[in-house]
């Protein structure tokens, strides 16, 4: 039986790029998608773009516009929208029409080590300013003692992810994503299937990649995260990461 997936978006007034979101999903070939918008109250026309868009798309729509404390808040609020079998977090670009096909083909792949289809599958991605791409971000394998983490914006997880492990944590600020993948991949029988392509292209400019102030922060929460699902060596892996971020930066 297809699987139905949700893809989850968060705005506030950011009408031009949730147009350009909206678009790409609109092009994909997965036939069965569930689109689940969270707005936090926006006054700049997002509203009319998301019930234009509820009576013209080919995939069913859930929205909601209400206040939230934030981007963690927001997801979580949108979670309890959606009733996929897979779930997705997603507020920028899909690079192509196939890209939720392929990574359905990923994520029913036999692991080996189970024996039965993966809990979930990640990808690479980019950070785009317009037309001219910033960065690459090539995920690869690894585990969380390796600092190594999937790209959170590519990252399809199966629901019963979520129902088993719970959702985002939000008394961080910048870092509930990393946090909440700690929780889950710290059991190593938690694999992730991995397509060694570019998926997604990022807006430029968000939270994640707002400068200095917010990659410290990022450092200081993630170590936070470490220790917090007690996980040993918090230290050596805080400098592992910020190694494969330094390596990131040389692709």
């Amino acid at each position: 039986m297809m699987e139905k997936v949700s893809l989850i978006l968060t705005t506030f007034n950011s009408k031009d790029n949730l147009i350009q979101t909206l678009e790409s999903i609109e092009k994909q070939d997965y036939p069965l998608i569930e689109v689940v918008i969270k707005d936090g109250g926006s006054g700049d026309g997002t509203l009319e773009v998301i019930r234009e868009y509820q009576m013209r798309s080919r995939y069913d729509v859930v929205w909601q516009s209400k206040p939230d404390t934030g981007i963690y808040d927001a997801m979580n609020q949108g979670y309890s929208l959606s009733s996929g079998d897979i779930i997705v977090f997603f507020n920028d670009k899909f690079i192509n029409s196939a890209v939720i096909t392929r990574m359905i083909q990923k994520i029913d792949e036999i692991n080996p080590k189970t024996g039965r289809p993966y809990i979930g599958c990640h990808a690479d991605l980019i950070y785009a300013d317009g037309d001219r791409i910033v960065r690459r971000w090539c995920m690869g394998k690894g585990n969380i003692y390796q600092g190594w983490m999937p790209g959170h914006p590519t990252l399809f997880l199966r629901k019963e992810v979520y129902e088993k492990y719970g959702l985002y944590e939000t008394s961080y600020r910048i870092s509930a994503d990393y946090e909440f993948m700690i929780r889950f991949l710290k059991d190593q029988d938690n694999q992730l299937n991995y397509l060694p392509e570019t998926i997604i292209s990022m807006y430029y400019g968000g939270t994640s990649n707002g400068g200095i102030s917010n990659y410290l922060l990022s450092l200081k929460e993630g170590h936070r995260a470490l220790k917090n699902n007690h996980i040993k060596g918090a230290f050596f892996i805080d400098v592992k990461r910020i190694i494969r971020v330094v390596k990131q930066f040389m692709v």
